[in-house]
This record gives C-alpha cells, sequence and structure tokens, in this order.
C-alpha cells in the first residue's frame, strides 16, 4: 500500500440519508464501517440526514475516523428540477470548501448518479434499464399513472439515462455493482467489464429472528391482524416494478386464502388502490410510509413477496431472510444470485406468471413446517452478508483507485 492513503479522506455525495429506503440504509451501513473500522475522515454532502452519528459542519477538521455533514440546499418543485438543482448545488459547494477551506478529498464516492466527477461510483439502479421497462409497459398500457406524471417519469429517465452515460461511459469512474445482475447490465448499456461486484449486506442484529417475534404480536396487533390471516409484505419505491400488480393479481387467484398484503413505500398509491379494487382485493390491503425502525414491517408479516420485473439488488428480500421469512422474488432481482430456489427461498423464473405465484403462496399456506423450514434456511444464508463484509471489499476498492490516482499525481 503506497504511504500516505490508509486513511482516506471521502466525500460522498447523496441527496439524502436514513434508515427508511434500501438504497440510503445500505449507504448508511457503509459510512459507518467505514470511519469506524476503516478510520475514514468522510464528508458527507447531502439534503438531509437521519439516524446517522455526526461530527457538525464547521467543526474543527478531524483527522480520521468521523462523519461531517455538509448541509446542501435544497429547492421545492418537479423531481426533475430538483434533482438538476441538487446536482449542481453539491458540485459548487464541494468546489467552494475546496477554495475557501482548502479542503481537498483523496476520492470522491457516489451512489448512483449525483454528481459528474465521482471517483467511485456504488450503482444501485440501471435506468437505462428502467427505462426500457417503463417503455414497454406504456406500449402495453399497463401503466397506470397520470398523463402528467408519466410525462414527468418519462423526462426524468431521459435526463438519467442521459447522465449514466457520461458518468458510466467514463473509464476514469471506478464502478461497484450491488450484484452480478447489475454488472451485467453495465456491460451491456456501457460496455464496462471492469465493474466490481460488491453485494449489499444486512444488520444481522437489527434483523434477526429474535428480533422479529420479540415485536411480532405489537406489530400485528396496531393493524388489526389476526392469527389466522398469512401476512405477506413488500418494501421499496416503483411498485410496479416490484411487481405489485402481480401480487394483487395472486391474491385475486386464490380469495379462499385469507391473505393480507403490506406494502411499504413512497409511490402514490391511487393508480394500485384502483387495480385493488377492481380484483376485489382492496379491503386486504395496506398501504404503509417507510420508516426508520424496519423491521416493524417484518414482525407484522409471514412471508416477504416481491415478483420483481427489475431490481438491481432487493435489500429488503434479505432483510427478510435474516428474520427468518421466507421470501418469494424474480431472477431479474440482483439478491436472487444469493438464494437457492425452494431450498431457502423462491425464484421465479418469470414475474408475470401469476398462476405460478398464487401456487407457491397457497403451497406456502396449506404447510406451515414449509415456511418454518425454508425460514430457518434463509435466516442461516443471510447470516453470511454482513456490512462488514461489504465494507472489506469496498475499502479494497478505494485503496486501489487512490493507489492509481496518488500514481498519477506522483
Amino acid at each position: 500500500m503506497p504511504p500516505g492513503i490508509s486513511d482516506l479522506r471521502l466525500a460522498v455525495v447523496s441527496p439524502f440519508v436514513d434508515r427508511r429506503h434500501g438504497t440510503e440504509r445500505a449507504l448508511t451501513s457503509l459510512l459507518e464501517q467505514l470511519s469506524g473500522e476503516f478510520h475514514c475522515e468522510i464528508h458527507l454532502y447531502a439534503e438531509r440526514v437521519d439516524d446517522l452519528a455526526l461530527s457538525a459542519d464547521g467543526d474543527p477538521l478531524p483527522s480520521t475516523g468521523s462523519i461531517t455533514w455538509h448541509t446542501v440546499p435544497a429547492v421545492p418543485g418537479p423531481h426533475i428540477f430538483k434533482f438538476l438543482f441538487w446536482m449542481t448545488a453539491n458540485t459548487i459547494l464541494r468546489w467552494w470548501h475546496r477554495v475557501s477551506r482548502g479542503l481537498r478529498f483523496e476520492l470522491v464516492l457516489s451512489p448512483g448518479i449525483n454528481c459528474l466527477d465521482a471517483d467511485v461510483v456504488v450503482v444501485h439502479a440501471v435506468f437505462c434499464r428502467l427505462r426500457e421497462l417503463a417503455r414497454q409497459e406504456s406500449m402495453s398500457g399497463s401503466r397506470g399513472s397520470s398523463h402528467a406524471r408519466g410525462l414527468h417519469r418519462r423526462l426524468y429517465y431521459f435526463v438519467l439515462t442521459l447522465l449514466e452515460r457520461i458518468v458510466y461511459s467514463n473509464r476514469k469512474t471506478a464502478l461497484a455493482a450491488v450484484s452480478q445482475r447489475t454488472a451485467g447490465l453495465l456491460a451491456q448499456y456501457f460496455h464496462r467489464n471492469d465493474v466490481a461486484v460488491i453485494p449489499n449486506g444486512i444488520d444481522a442484529v437489527q434483523f434477526s429472528v429474535p428480533a422479529r417475534l420479540a415485536m411480532r404480536q405489537g406489530a400485528r396487533f396496531r393493524r388489526k391482524l389476526s392469527k389466522e390471516e398469512l401476512v405477506l409484505l413488500l418494501i421499496g419505491n416503483d411498485w410496479r416494478a416490484k411487481g405489485v400488480p402481480e401480487v394483487l393479481a395472486a391474491m385475486a387467484k386464490i380469495p379462499d386464502l385469507p391473505l393480507r398484503l403490506i406494502v411499504v413505500g413512497s409511490d402514490v398509491a391511487t393508480s394500485f388502490q384502483q387495480e385493488a379494487e377492481r380484483l376485489r382485493v382492496a379491503d386486504r390491503c395496506r398501504w404503509e410510509s417507510p420508516r426508520s425502525d424496519v423491521i416493524d414491517f417484518f414482525a407484522a408479516a409471514d412471508m416477504y413477496v416481491s415478483p420483481s420485473k427489475e431490481d438491481s439488488f432487493g435489500l429488503p428480500v434479505a432483510e427478510a431472510m435474516a428474520c427468518g421469512l421466507p421470501v418469494i422474488t424474480s431472477r431479474f432481482a440482483g439478491v436472487s444470485e444469493l438464494i437457492q430456489n425452494e431450498i431457502d427461498g423462491y425464484v421465479l423464473s418469470d414475474p408475470s406468471n401469476i398462476d405460478g405465484l398464487a401456487e407457491i403462496l397457497r403451497r406456502l399456506y396449506d404447510a406451515p413446517d414449509l415456511r418454518v423450514r425454508i425460514g430457518e434456511a434463509a435466516a442461516t444464508a443471510a447470516q453470511q452478508w454482513t456490512w462488514e463484509r461489504n465494507a472489506v471489499r469496498t475499502w479494497e476498492l478505494l485503496q486501489t483507485v487512490a493507489a492509481k490516482r496518488a500514481v498519477k499525481a506522483s
């Protein structure tokens, strides 16, 4: 290891950081590891930060092992406008700190497209693929959003895919993918065959069978769930891509089973609620907002179901497994690479196969012992997926990139 890079000073660029959303929860865990275990001096440029121990902006600059938040201003308005302002504002603020404070960084790290000058990007989503999927759904007439919302989504995806081509095609920018599937998409769309694959981890203390069981009674009581009801859970944004319509359709196929569905995320629920009404399952669905104590959702559930059309990883699937829940996902979710089908989870080859999904749900309902066996195997498998392992591999990548920069600068 070249001298002078054992303790890195990093600029980390992310619009917000919290534990309510998958990508941001992953970033929070990574930053805690990089600062605590690898003594990085982290300067976090973000509009909002929750659930993370911080040093105050303006304090004397620490040498190692701390996280300082530099508040990036935000503006109201449509998401596309807020995003473009964010891209500009965080770049200007970092430039100003370099000029006014002499604050320089060995590396700039970004989870996704947040700036044009990142040295390392951890790719949690490939918008070229999501845009392609949205086009297919639009042509089939399956997307239920309003015309204005659909137009805004298309414009947002256009901007993101343009920025992806600029950033991801630049071989000076090191890329880390959260799954082999994501690495394959980066090779397909941007001809990047040099991508490091670093899967997400799980917090085995927060997400565990004992933690889930300890909260189960209260979580179900607050939601007025009976012992007889089998509760399905799906967490995430872009509910169409995550497979909410398919779950609703599968529930409608088996009306004799006492299934309940909890859907968690920030999507606009109106079109999905209308679809649930049409399928006559609306009275069995709950639509909830994200929260920091994600374990509360897992505690209320009996199974996790997300027949994704596209998901770079699928962190809630892994967390559900750590909690001992049987999971159903699809081969289009990166986390499926870690699952042994019908041993510690179920991986659908075709997420649009409603009959196949309904059959698995009936099988698991009819066989409580099978649910227990699959859940126990899932919890055992998930114990290997730690944030410590994720941080070690990320640290190795950061060291490699910093060493190359040091050689070029010398």
